[in-house]
């Protein structure tokens, strides 16, 4: 007698497809690789670190990789160059915001962390053209705790509020293929226990509390809206905020 197929049971929402994960060696980064993975992609990865990256690739079973700094123009066209195969999705997570104060820092700093993060959205789209499937996309990411301007803040916080109104415009330049970004509150990374140090149990506890989630975001959480977004061919130009409702109560 024939099994009845059970509800609810539908295809891996990535079957067939190709993600390219740019930081995909930890956190936010690898784990959108095994997520993309479980959907059925395959997957290429990229990250500075060689050691980390071999065993990102082990783990998730990445058919290839490349070692690199994104932030290398150079680097990031000869990357996309010799891809080996048209791609359907790509997702950047490589670089850390930058913190410093505005007026403690030389004017060759101050340009680089105004610019690296606006820059590198640019060189990824332009290297892009050409390499994507139709109906492709990228997503990058950027945050939402420097929103509202606060003292020593104004360098993360210009970067923060550029970002979306640069996607919004690259999603028309790169049309069809699509273009949006993830802004993110405190995610649980080793990134966030780099920035915090001792205060990383703290900060947690703090967020335990006061976040209507009553719990701090994790890795796993960004994962899904990215491949979500990845997956929705109706998503273009648009900013996705993920932070457990921080906004709300900071």
């Amino acid at each position: 007698m024939a099994t009845a197929p059970l509800f609810g049971r539908c295809k891996p929402h990535l079957l067939g497809q190709t993600v390219v994960v740019i930081g995909g060696s930890a956190g936010i980064g690898l784990e959108t690789a095994r997520r993309a993975r479980s959907e059925g992609a395959s997957l290429i990865l990229a990250a500075r670190d060689k050691n980390r990256l071999e065993l990102a690739a082990q783990e998730t079973g990445a058919k290839h990789i490349a070692t690199f700094d994104a932030n290398d123009a150079d680097a990031l066209e000869a990357f996309f160059r010799n891809l080996p195969m048209l791609v359907d999705h790509v997702m950047v997570t490589a670089g850390a915001p930058h913190y410093r104060p505005p007026l403690e820092v030389s004017p060759e700093e101050g340009r680089k962390d105004l610019t690296e993060h606006l820059l590198l959205a640019i060189n990824v789209a332009r290297c892009a053209v050409g390499k994507l499937m139709p109906g492709g996309s990228l997503t990058f990411m950027g945050g939402t705790g420097a929103r509202r301007p606060r003292q020593g803040l104004a360098i993360v916080s210009t970067v923060t509020v550029a970002l979306p109104a640069l996607i919004a415009n690259l999603a028309l330049e790169l049309a069809p293929a699509r273009v949006n970004l993830i802004a993110a509150g405190f995610v649980d990374t080793q990134l966030s226990a780099s920035l915090l140090g001792d205060n990383l149990e703290k900060r947690r506890e703090e967020l335990r509390q006061i976040l209507p989630i009553r719990r701090v975001v994790e890795p796993a959480d960004v994962a899904a809206l990215a491949v979500h977004i990845m997956s929705n061919k109706a998503l273009t130009g648009a900013t996705y905020d993920i932070d457990g409702g921080q906004q709300l109560v900071s």
